[in-house]
This record gives structure tokens, sequence and C-alpha cells, in this order.
């Protein structure tokens, strides 16, 4: 069983930035493919990135160019940093983690076994 844990979310004005981190139990965190997801209110659950071990990264076009996924093995952490935020980024934002695969960049829900509670992030006009 694998357990994650997001912070770093919070309230920010559009155009700032915010760092999010999600920290995971468990030895094989390397081997597993991570994902951050966003959920708006009223609104599907959404991926936003992806990270294999090898640091290959996938990410959603909304995004692109603006969000960076990174991860440090060494600490069982993924981060999320997120620059020239705007109103539309704002979500509860959700990190999962992939067992079964080190290296495919699923963009669905159904490609990730664990989820973590969820982190909220408020942008303001």
């Amino acid at each position: 069983q694998v357990q994650l844990v997001e912070s770093g979310g919070g309230l920010v004005q559009a155009g700032g930035s915010l760092r999010l981190s999600c920290a995971a139990s468990g030895r094989t965190f390397s081997s597993y493919v991570m994902g951050w997801f966003r959920q708006a209110p009223g609104k599907e659950r959404e991926f936003v990135a992806a990270i294999a071990w090898s640091r290959n990264t996938y990410y959603a076009d909304s995004v692109k160019g603006r969000f960076t996924i990174s991860r440090d093995n060494a600490k069982n952490t993924v981060y999320l940093q997120m620059n020239s935020l705007k109103p539309e980024d704002t979500a509860v934002y959700y990190c999962a983690a992939d067992r079964t695969s080190s290296w495919y960049l699923g963009s669905q829900e159904k490609d990730y076994d664990y989820w973590g509670q969820g982190t909220q992030v408020t942008v303001s006009s």
C-alpha cells in the first residue's frame, strides 16, 4: 500500500506561482509513474502532468509551458511547479501513483492506483 500526501496549495493572485509537493510512502516509489490531476468545482477530474522513473514527462495542453513536474526519488517526493497561474487553474490538485508501470505516462484516472487527499489551489483575478 502506498500513501500519498499533498501539500503546498493556497491562495495566489493571477500571474503568481505555487509549488505543490506530494510525499509518498513505500520503498518502490522510484519505480512508479507519478501524476498530478485536478478537479475544479462542478467539473470532472482532469489530467495535469505525469513523470516516469526516467524523468520523462507529459503535460496537458492547458498547462504546457507554465507547469513543471519533477521528482526526487531519494525523498520519495514529486513536485508540481506552477507558474503564470490563471483563475481557471483554480481546483483541488491530486497526486496519483501508477504501481504497474515505471514508464507509461497515463493521462486517465484508471491508469493510477493510489491517490492523495488533494490540496486546494485558488487563483484570484
